[in-house]
Parts: structure tokens; C-alpha cells; sequence
């Protein structure tokens, strides 16, 4: 165990020397590392792996010889197990222990919990899947770790990846009441509209700086690993069903948006309506699609959304690029960025209802608020403008909410 220690060490060592520097995520500073055992739930390819070495990086250069990173993908897991690898560690002086890719291994609710319990003096944070549940009938983390969910880059994190200017993030609450202000006080920096197109296609996943031109290869990438292997391995589903769902997902990126007819989409890719539900759940679980319902929280995997939309703009354009609709571009966008923080629904009068309170109705610049214009605090989000009046907001400023 120990000659497998000073491996992983070295590995760790090694990997650490390539960590970008520069710029990182807003979610450095969300994140409470103080706890014992700290779990970072996301989509692949959103940059959890990153995130994890920054820290260690930033916080831990002076105990590096106590610190320890691992991803539990490697075939080495095969033959040990964590609280093997937890004990060798601690003896040895170790107090900071960073997994990644949990989902990979097993057995790892029950080993994480006996890590926890049975070495005080060890903190430990993981990464995993979206779909990584921390309550469960086996080993129930959800009283000892402190779970967050990360997702893509915002518009506000690209914007000042590509323009080397730190903005701050507003919360809906300042967008809504100072929007006029603080539109005008980022325009003057720089051209919002420029960067906005280019995110809208290639922006929201961080590996967008790596390798420009096989951007959309990769998020294809992404969507199959997810599809072939997370989905299969966490929630069961039957391999013979992938190529569908992602035609589906094709479908999604061309629609008006997608309202979903599920008796005739259950005929067309051939299952049952019980499976069908069951899968888009799960698509929405995984972060491919962000499924919009009546109701707020407490959906059931068998709740038929009113309508369906991929998770983000930059998958619209990697999965059907030449067909994208640019009324469900807005839509996305705006569903995307606000999803992070804030409950949204289904709405009859607008597009989305936001934490109960707020309508809003997403279009060009040149869409009528007809609409919404007897509702109380409803707005008109609106795409290709530098700045609004009154309520009437760009859309490109909904990106700077986190």
C-alpha cells in the first residue's frame, strides 16, 4: 500500500505543475472549505478537476506533504480500497485528501462515510456526476458532507477569461432594479455584444481555451461519455436507447422550444411513456437538458415538463449546429444562467416564472411586452441591445448572476 501511496503522490505531484494559472472560477470563494468533507457535484467537462488543484495550489503550497489528490478512475482502485488508501495516508502524516470522479468507484458512499469516521483529523473533498446521491439507504452523507453543484462557465466568468477585467457578480435583485447602471458600467469596459455571440457557441465549457477548433468534437465527447457510460452505470439506462436519446437531443436544439409530445415520442424512439419519462429525468438529472414544469421542486421522474431545453447554447450549436433556432438560443440562455441560483417554472403569461415571484418574457430587441404587460413585476428580456429601460432588460446581463 505504501509503494501505491508514493505513486499516486508523485502522479499528484506531476499533474499539479500543469494547472493553469490565471483566472479561476467564482465558486472558489462560494465554496466553505472548512468542513470535514466537502462534495462537489457536475456535468463533465464543467471543471471540477481544475478547481480541486487551484485550491490545493492557492491554500495548501506549504502542506503539500500532507496533502493528496486522486482520481478514483484509475485501475490501481481495483485492488484497494479508499479506507486502505485513507489509513496509509494518515499514517504518514496525511490531513488533506482530495478524490475525484467518486462516481467511478463502487463502493464509495460506504467508504467515504467510514473515512470519515474512523480518521477525525483527515478532511476530504470529492467530485462527481450530477447524478451522485448523497442520501441514500446505505451510507447517508447528507449530515456529515457539505454538497455544491457546479456548473459551466457564467457569461460574466468568460467575459473576463476573454477581456483579462474582473467583473463582480449581481444578484437578480440589482439586475432588476439597477440594470440601466450597471449595463452602462460594464459597456464602457468593453463591447458585451462582441463577447456574447462568442460565448453563446463556445464558452461554457472552460476547455474551450484548450484546443479552439475541436471545441464542438469535445462536447460531443462529453455527451457520449455521459450518455454510454454515467447514465448506464448510475441510473440504469439500456444502452440501446443512446443513439435515440441524442437525436432527441438533436430535435431539442432545433425546436421552438420543444414542447415534448410524449405519447408520439414514446411511438417514434420506441419505448414505453413510463421509460421515456424516466430518461428525460434523467437527461435533466445529468445536466444535458434543463426541463421546465408547472410546478417548483419535488418533480416526479415521471412528470411529463411542459417544455424541454439542453443545458446550455454551446451543446444547441455542437449537436445541430446548422439548424439552431435563435428563440430558443435566448430561451436557453437565459434558463441556463438563472438556473444556477433560482427556482424557474413553466409560465402561460411570459416564458419563465422565476422563485415564484418574478415573469419574464425573453425575445429580440424589437419584441412587444403585450404579453405581460397587466402582470406585476414581469419583464422583457431582450436580446442584441447594450441596454435597457425601465423593464426592459438586456439578456446578456442575466450571465453576470454568477
Amino acid at each position: 500500500m505504501t509503494a501505491l501511496l508514493n505513486q499516486l503522490t508523485q502522479q499528484f505531484r506531476s499533474l499539479l505543475k500543469s494547472v493553469p494559472q490565471g483566472f479561476v472560477r467564482g465558486m472558489m470563494d462560494t465554496i466553505n472549505w472548512e468542513p470535514r468533507l466537502i462534495g462537489i457535484k457536475g456535468p463533465r467537462g464543467v471543471g471540477k478537476t481544475i478547481l480541486l488543484l487551484q485550491y490545493i495550489q492557492q491554500h495548501l503550497g506549504q502542506a503539500l506533504d500532507k496533502t493528496l489528490y486522486v482520481s478514483l478512475d484509475q485501475i490501481a482502485f481495483s485492488n484497494t480500497t479508499l479506507v486502505e488508501l485513507a489509513e496509509t495516508f494518515v499514517k504518514q502524516g496525511g490531513k488533506f485528501l482530495f478524490l475525484d470522479e467518486v462516481h467511478k468507484y463502487k463502493h464509495w458512499a460506504v467508504e467515504l462515510k467510514n473515512c470519515y469516521d474512523l480518521y477525525p483529523e483527515l478532511k476530504i473533498v470529492f467530485t462527481g456526476s450530477s447524478l451522485l446521491e448523497i442520501l441514500n439507504a446505505r451510507a447517508d452523507l447528507s449530515r456529515r458532507a457539505i454538497v455544491y453543484q457546479m456548473q459551466g462557465l457564467s457569461f460574466r466568468e468568460f467575459v473576463s477569461i476573454e477581456s483579462g477585467i474582473l467583473f463582480p457578480a449581481y444578484g437578480l435583485s440589482d439586475i432588476l432594479e439597477n440594470h440601466g447602471n450597471i449595463s452602462m458600467e460594464i459597456s464602457q469596459k468593453l463591447k458585451p455584444l462582441y463577447h456574447f455571440d462568442k460565448y453563446l457557441v463556445q464558452g461554457y465549457y472552460p476547455f474551450y481555451l484548450e484546443q479552439p477548433e475541436l471545441y464542438a468534437h469535445r462536447i460531443n465527447e462529453v455527451v457520449n461519455m455521459i450518455l454510454e457510460i454515467e447514465l448506464p452505470l448510475l441510473r440504469g439506462l439500456d444502452l440501446s436507447y443512446v443513439h435515440r436519446l441524442k437525436q432527441l437531443m438533436q430535435i431539442i436544439a432545433a425546436s421552438v422550444p420543444f414542447v415534448p409530445n410524449v405519447s408520439r415520442m414514446s411511438e417514434r424512439i420506441g419505448i414505453d411513456r413510463k421509460t421515456l419519462l424516466a430518461y428525460l429525468h434523467y437527461l435533466d438529472e445529468v445536466e444535458l437538458t434543463l426541463n421546465l414544469f408547472k410546478e417548483a421542486g419535488g418533480i416526479s421522474k415521471l412528470q411529463k415538463p411542459q417544455k424541454i431545453y439542453l443545458d446550455n447554447t454551446n451543446l444547441m450549436h455542437a449537436l445541430n449546429p446548422s439548424q439552431v433556432n435563435r428563440g430558443n438560443l435566448r430561451e436557453t440562455f437565459f434558463a441556463n444562467q438563472m438556473s444556477y441560483s433560482h427556482d424557474l417554472q413553466y409560465t402561460q403569461q411570459g416564458d419563465f416564472l422565476i422563485d415564484g415571484k418574478y415573469t419574464f418574457e425573453i425575445g429580440g430587441k424589437s419584441k412587444p411586452s403585450k404579453q405581460i404587460k397587466d402582470l406585476e413585476e414581469a419583464y422583457l428580456v431582450v436580446d442584441d441591445v447594450e441596454y435597457g429601460t425601465r423593464n426592459k432588460i438586456p439578456l446578456w446581463l442575466f450571465g453576470f448572476t454568477y
